[in-house]
């Protein structure tokens, strides 16, 4: 049976039921079928307990969904913060946790069987010496406690230094403010403007995309991976058919860059696949764990192919339908002079490199070679009805656009000419 408890201890699987839940939403109890419907209420009532004041239920026929509505711009904080900080301990967790930091409170240094002994003697309570040494190296490990050596023995500390600088400076708690904010680890910020007791008053964001912080924990581990120069196998959950209904399969790439859109928040990891010997996106938010392997012995030179690529990259595909290497679209768009200049200055700006080029009087072509020109088709598309011709050397993506106009037509009764 499946116990409702709010605490977690696997955030994989919360990362999980939130994007079901609030990401996708508008899912019903029977939309659900790869968990129990006990587990299904189970996992609800976390969620709502977790995210009570931005939950919306709408009621349909069968049954209710329920989703998450926020606006970030009147919020002082990320509310998916809290979804971070709602694992599970165990009584021996929690006592450690305070009494451990209690012992090496100003600037005190011990060991670990100093602080076993140092937790029967001040607290009368009486631990296994593996049981302390393995907290303190975990704790050494999140970056709680300092370990080092004084000759051959290991001995622990408490940094404190960092919570004094951030005390004694009020820029700088407005930078914690600010970079909870932030479109990457703001949950640090966070945590640590949380513990200052220093809540955020000043900073809003328009535009900002909360739920990208459920991926911080996979962005950390290739952040390390490309710092470490290694490959990475890839655990990655298809979105197609709904995220919960998607297969697993792994993917063995070389992590190169983090390809952020600008549209939707959404990340992308750039790697070099050597079984295929091309470059590959992979979304973050359909990757479910990040293994590190080998040391890649052509790391830069893989970087430095990358850059030359991103000069032909629209968006993150590096491959078209047809199988060609680069694909050329040609524009002919009919721009009234001077009074529609700002469309012509548009069209440079937005236009990624391309050539624009006067052929005649408010006429002007505009030519670009990518990797996938299916990419280029919704930014083309809002050119509809100054547009005069459209070629593209990839036929598949020249056919997809006439026939979008057709279907359009029909929808709207407007009589086209036939050629």
């Amino acid at each position: 049976m499946s116990d409702f408890h709010e605490l977690i201890g696997s955030f994989p699987k919360t990362r999980e039921y939130v994007r079901d839940f609030f990401v996708y939403g508008f899912k019903t109890r029977n939309d659900f079928k790869d968990k129990s419907p006990r587990t299904y209420d189970n996992e609800r009532r976390r969620l709502e307990s977790w995210l009570s004041p931005y939950i919306r239920k709408d009621y349909v026929s069968n049954g209710s969904n329920i989703s998450l509505a926020i606006d970030s711009n009147l919020l002082d904080t990320n509310p998916l913060f809290r979804v971070w900080k709602t694992k599970s301990f165990t009584d021996n967790d929690i006592v450690l946790h305070f009494l451990i930091l209690d012992l090496l409170r100003n600037g005190r240094t011990m060991t670990a069987e100093e602080i076993t002994d140092g937790l029967l003697t001040e607290y009368e309570i009486l631990f296994d010496i593996q049981t302390v040494r393995r907290k303190c190296n975990s704790y050494a490990k999140e970056g709680l406690l300092h370990k080092g050596k004084s000759g051959k023995t290991v001995i622990f500390s408490l940094d404190n230094s960092l919570a004094v600088q951030l005390k004694s400076n009020e820029s700088m708690l407005d930078a914690l403010a600010f970079y909870q904010m932030a479109g990457h680890f703001g949950i640090i910020g966070n945590e640590l403007a949380e513990q200052m007791d220093y809540p955020n008053r000043t900073f809003r964001v328009k535009h900002s995309f909360f739920v990208h912080t459920l991926e911080d924990e996979i962005l950390f581990d290739l952040l390390n991976a490309m710092n470490a120069e290694i490959e990475v196998q890839l655990e990655i959950k298809s979105s197609r058919n709904g995220s919960r209904s998607g297969t697993i399969h792994t993917a063995n790439c070389i992590p190169l860059q983090i390809f952020i859109s600008t549209r939707s928040g959404r990340r992308f990891l750039c790697g070099y696949v050597s079984r295929s010997k091309r470059f590959t996106c992979f979304r973050l938010d359909s990757i479910k764990r990040v293994c590190p392997m080998e040391k890649s012995e052509i790391y830069e030179e893989l970087a430095e192919q990358l850059n030359r690529n991103r000069q032909k990259l629209w968006g993150v595909s590096f491959q078209n339908d047809e199988g060609h290497h680069l694909d050329t679209l040609t524009m002919t768009l009919q721009i009234m002079e001077p009074d529609e200049n700002y469309i012509l200055e548009r069209l440079k700006r937005e236009g990624k490199g391309g050539t624009v080029t006067r052929t005649a009087p408010d006429t002007y072509v505009y030519e670009i070679e990518v990797f996938d020109c299916n990419e280029l088709l919704p930014w083309v598309r809002t050119f509809i009805g100054r547009i005069l011709s459209l070629q593209c050397s990839a036929k598949s993506v020249e056919q997809r656009f006439y026939r979008d106009l057709e279907t359009m037509y029909r929808m709207y009764h407007i009589e086209t000419e036939t050629n």
